[in-house]
């Protein structure tokens, strides 16, 4: 299916050339949920029905549950999340003074269950990790997107709309040729969406589970036949901070439900 998508998104860019429009404005900026047929929006819109909600309900007992050397809880620490969690997706990627560097929310859990907890890292993409993200985004639902205002993300949102901008791969596309240039359109039967990362993680039926952002942009880089950056790598965690901030405004939306 890939291999495909990668030749159809070929043949579509080499075929309309006229059609290059540049970056979306920020009031013509949509989710992937107004790109969606009825039957996956009203999946998304029911929580008895979203898939996603299963993994907000393990990460909801994960966030209660003590682990760790320090036989802590996240709760111990950050108390109700319905309050203390509220907003806190819509900022992240988010700048970390330690470190001098954005990092995501799944590098944010990681960190505080090392400093905290006491406890390992949770491997990406792991059920526990995506629950985890899942139930702190799911308080955010609602709340329009606010990553990359801090002056000090600029350089890193800089760098990550470089790489939004930046053909790779044997098929030599960026992404902003199918997301700024031909959103609207059809992919192998797929629609082609603006990109925006309103709902993540989110439940992809394509995947039949829950995953990150990341995880979408390495199957997309894969997908133009480039060489995918590792999980956690600097350059994925740009490129998530630069779409949430092309994202701006829009609500969150976590857990998703997408084709």
């Amino acid at each position: 299916m890939i291999f495909w998508r990668a030749i159809a998104a070929a043949t579509l860019l080499a075929a309309a050339p006229a059609l290059l429009a540049g970056e979306i404005p920020p009031d013509a900026r949509r989710s992937g949920y107004s790109f969606m047929g009825p039957d996956t929006r009203a999946m998304q819109d029911d929580d008895t029905s979203n898939p996603g909600m299963l993994f907000v309900l393990d990460g909801g007992a994960l966030w209660a549950k003590k682990a760790g050397g320090a036989d802590k809880a996240c709760a111990d620490c950050h108390g109700d999340a319905t309050t203390s969690m509220k907003g806190v997706a819509a900022r992240y990627p988010a700048f970390d003074k330690a470190l001098a560097r954005p990092i995501t929310l799944d590098q944010r859990i990681n960190l505080c269950r090392a400093n905290h907890q006491q406890a390992p890292a949770l491997p990406y993409e792991s059920r526990d990790l995506l629950a985890l993200s899942a139930f702190v985004a799911h308080q955010s639902r609602g709340v329009a997107i606010t990553a990359g205002d801090d002056p000090e993300l600029k350089p890193f949102v800089a760098q990550g709309r470089d790489l939004f901008m930046q053909r790779e791969g044997q098929l030599n596309l960026a992404c902003t040729n199918c997301h700024d240039d031909n959103f609207d359109k059809r992919l192998a039967g797929s629609s082609i969406t603006q990109g925006q990362p309103t709902g993540y993680p989110l439940y992809r039926l394509e995947w039949q589970t829950l995953g990150s952002i990341e995880r979408r942009l390495r199957s997309c880089m894969t997908g133009v036949r480039a060489q995918a950056y590792d999980y956690g790598a600097p350059e994925l965690v740009a490129l998530e901070l630069y779409l949430m901030s092309r994202a701006r405004g829009l609500p969150m939306e976590t857990p998703a439900v997408r084709p």
